[in-house]
């Protein structure tokens, strides 16, 4: 049975079990499954990695402090959150981890979202049977290229896709997301495209920046730049929403993205201030979670001022 559980700090002082300041509080609970050594994959970077020299208790920039899992479930109503999001390491006994897991947030009446390595389709019925709803799938390489150079995983690339299939398979249109990082070497017109392939499959997908952490194979390589990342984001809202197709997009001579495929007035009537907030499963606002709590947010936790699109617009097109 599992004793142990790790809580994201934010989570953790929404619950009352840590004390600290929040600029945004977290609508969702985040917590990951608890294990003592390293991930079985080595993910270039990831704090969790097989060969990572980070401190255990963080993903990304967040700190996961342990602690029991009765304190957790005792805590959780405090913190009035719409859902669960279980984030999960790969080890031996994972799976039965997470089933336990479920099974202990049942009384809770809370959806609960499971980001996790590629498993079975029955074992996937019975997260379902469970209260999952959705499934978070960790391709985070815009490209089979970069995968092979910073996923050193049990998991392949097509692998991955494999299970997002399944997962649609199991839960249905819109319910596996696809999570994909910004700034691991990929091209934008890479990105777009395996954007437009998630969709193009009924997936979903999620958006992060790359945060390189010490410890990493990458702690010295550059996160991507804001203008960057805010494109990409006006992309894959218009390839979400079918108003552009990676055709439409325009490239330069290195994959990167100069033109949307959509007038610039036009952009401002399109666009809704929800395309620079997290995207990810309903409830989630995922604050600062790979950025730097001073700086403008890669994905704000709330929806930013009306003219925000505007002087995105000018200031990235």
């Amino acid at each position: 049975m599992v004793e142990m559980i790790r809580v994201s700090y934010g989570t953790a002082v929404a619950m009352g079990l840590r004390r600290g300041k929040m600029l945004a509080r977290p609508t969702t609970a985040y917590l990951m499954t608890y294990w003592p050594g390293h991930c079985r994959n080595n993910c270039a970077f990831c704090v969790q990695a097989r060969e990572s020299r980070a401190d255990l208790e963080k993903l990304s920039r967040v700190t996961w402090p342990a602690f029991e899992l009765e304190e957790v479930l005792d805590a959780l109503p405090k913190g009035n959150f719409s859902r669960i999001c279980l984030q999960t390491i790969d080890y031996p006994g994972m799976v039965e981890d997470v089933l336990d897991l479920l099974e202990a947030f049942a009384p809770m009446n809370l959806p609960v979202s499971v980001s996790i390595t590629p498993v079975g389709k029955e074992t996937l019925r019975e997260f379902k049977r469970r209260g999952v709803d959705y499934v978070g799938v960790g391709l985070d390489a815009a490209s089979e290229r970069v995968y092979r150079g910073v996923k050193d995983a049990i998991y392949s690339w097509d692998d991955m896709w494999e299970f997002t299939r399944d997962i649609i398979d199991v839960f249905g249109p819109k319910s596996a997301f696809v999570h994909l990082i910004v700034g691991l070497g990929e091209t934008d017109m890479e990105m777009i495209e395996t954007i437009a392939r998630a969709y193009g499959m009924d997936a979903e997908v999620s958006l992060f920046a790359f945060t390189p952490v010490k410890g990493t194979r990458l702690e010295n390589a550059r996160p991507p730049s804001l203008e960057r990342y805010r494109r990409i984001q006006l992309a894959r809202y218009l390839l979400e929403k079918g108003l552009s197709s990676p055709e439409d997009f325009e490239f330069d001579e290195n994959g990167n993205l100069i033109g949307l495929g959509v007038p610039k007035e036009k952009l401002v009537e399109l666009i809704p201030l929800e395309v620079f907030t997290t995207h990810g499963c309903p409830g989630c606002n995922r604050p600062y979670y790979n950025e730097r709590p001073k700086r403008e947010p890669y994905n704000f936790p709330v929806k930013p001022e009306k003219s925000y699109v505007e002087r995105v617009l000018e200031s990235i097109l």
